[in-house]
């Protein structure tokens, strides 16, 4: 039987899922990703992630972070599927509380933030029900297409990707292209919250065919609460900056249960 969140392993494991043994580590072996980032407002960040304890942070005071990230799994022990994240960059669990501007700006520099993933919405049943249960994950079914030779209006090509939700557009994200850059490999810890618990995971990432590039997105909201949610940060707007890779290898860990003891 699948454990349940009193049970969540701290380190490598096994947990069964519909009847299926899925053993952590577990490997991303072949996948694609086009990624955006925005500066909003951090009080509008913050009254969304403010249940889980955490604090939003970004490279400017009164700003935060948030990404849209799209994901085309192909070979993953999850099997394959398309995937939508929404996420705030976020000081860690653990960080002492009220840091001074300098303080935090110094934090977010050194790199040392984490990513809560707020929203996380796939197309396949089995990586709905892994990531829920796994690692508290915010996943949910969902309708997602990936069109990689859709036009963007601006720059040649671009990938589009459409989310929608029993006929309801959420959103539409096209990312056009940019210049070859290479990512850093160091992925920040992962937050999740679920059932009134707050999760940490660790993972690695490896992405190649990297380019990227200052705005170069277009995203259309639609008539959807997550769309609503969006637009509460002032989206759409320009973007801060935008990134693809054609391919990209990654491992998850196990979750572990956290307090956050910073704020």
């Amino acid at each position: 039987m699948t454990l349940d969140a009193a049970e969540a392993p701290t380190g490598t494991g096994s947990w069964t899922v519909l009847g299926r043994e899925i053993t952590l580590p577990v490997e991303v072996r072949r996948a694609a990703q086009w990624g955006v980032q925005y500066l909003v407002p951090a009080a509008a960040a913050q009254r969304i992630v403010d249940p889980t304890g955490l604090e939003v942070t970004g490279p400017f005071p009164e700003r935060a972070l948030v990404a849209l990230a799209a994901c085309r799994y192909d070979d993953t022990d999850l099997d394959g599927y398309h995937e939508v994240a929404v996420s705030f960059v976020v000081r860690p669990h653990d960080a002492p509380p009220r840091p001074s501007t300098a303080q935090r700006l110094r934090e977010f520099g050194s790199g040392a933030v984490g990513a809560y993933i707020h929203r996380l919405p796939v197309d396949q049943e089995f990586t709905c029900v892994a990531g829920r249960d796994v690692w508290g994950y915010p996943k949910w079914m969902t309708t997602i297409t990936v069109d990689e030779r859709a036009p963007d209006g601006a720059r040649g090509t671009g990938t589009t990707v459409r989310l929608a939700e029993d006929g309801h557009h959420v959103l539409t994200l096209t990312v056009s292209g940019g210049i070859p850059l290479r990512l850093p490999s160091h992925a920040p810890p992962s937050y999740s919250f679920r059932d009134g618990l707050l999760r940490r995971t660790e993972w690695t990432v490896d992405f190649g065919g990297v380019r990227g590039r200052p705005g170069g997105a277009t995203l259309v909201l639609g008539d959807h609460p997550m769309a609503d949610e969006l637009r509460s940060l002032g989206l759409p707007r320009r973007a801060l900056f935008s990134t693809s890779a054609t391919t990209m290898r990654a491992s998850f860990g196990a979750a572990e249960v956290v307090a956050p003891g910073g704020r």
